[in-house]
């Protein structure tokens, strides 16, 4: 399954929602407002959702699978020597900063998100940006906390499961596939002009211009 922002055609294709027979979105649980950060926060995501996540046509599903992997607070875990599918396929691993090995930790927090998913028969997921676990469009290469932080376009371990099981992603900072998820579950919502995804972004376009891997 591609990634949303890829194929828009996909939002279109969902079935329609009604507050008797929501959405069921899986959904990253710093995004749902869990304090399920490295840090012990939801690192101010939690508030970015509440309009979309209170509406009766959508069923949030949320989930952590660092925390489920590694506890909360954590050290930072990042992805050396690809994304996410290149861990699933043994080329890459997740260390934390001082270089200890969480590959392991890391695809039991994946395994764990996939069989909540399927559980709960999600739909479709809107996932955290720029992690090893729920990125989607940009996640770092190798550890962010030095003093030049290095990106790559990838997926996050997670993010590679559900791919692979066939349920579609969505990162939060994709901003047009977001206005689009909403106004499919909110008619009366008024797609506002000029909103782009991430790929789209000047950022992305300046420093990772050629396309995603996985689109």
């Amino acid at each position: 399954m591609p990634l949303l922002p890829y194929r828009p055609e996909l939002v279109a294709a969902l079935r329609e929602p009604s507050a008797n027979d929501p959405w069921r979105v899986l959904v990253s649980g710093c995004l749902a407002g869990w304090q399920c950060g490295v840090n012990g926060t939801d690192y101010g995501l939690g508030s970015g959702g509440v309009a979309l996540f209170s509406l009766p046509t959508i069923r949030v599903i949320p989930f952590c699978p660092e925390q489920h992997g590694m506890g909360t607070p954590r050290t930072m875990p990042d992805l050396h020597g690809g994304d996410g599918f290149d861990v699933l396929a043994g080329r890459a691993r997740v260390l934390d900063e001082h270089g200890v090995d969480l590959t392991e930790a890391m695809l039991a927090g994946g395994r764990a998100m996939l069989a909540h998913a399927r559980q709960e028969r999600a739909e479709l997921a809107i996932l955290t940006d720029a992690s090893a676990a729920c990125g989607s469009q940009v996640i770092s290469d190798g550890c962010r906390l030095v003093p030049v932080r290095k990106h790559q376009k990838g997926v996050g371990v997670a993010t590679a499961m559900l791919l692979e099981a066939g349920i579609p992603v969505v990162a939060q900072r994709d901003l047009k596939t977001m206005a689009a998820i909403r106004a499919r579950l909110d008619p009366s919502f008024v797609v506002p002009a000029g909103l782009v995804d991430h790929h789209e972004h000047p950022w992305t376009l300046e420093h990772l211009p050629a396309r995603h891997p996985r689109a």
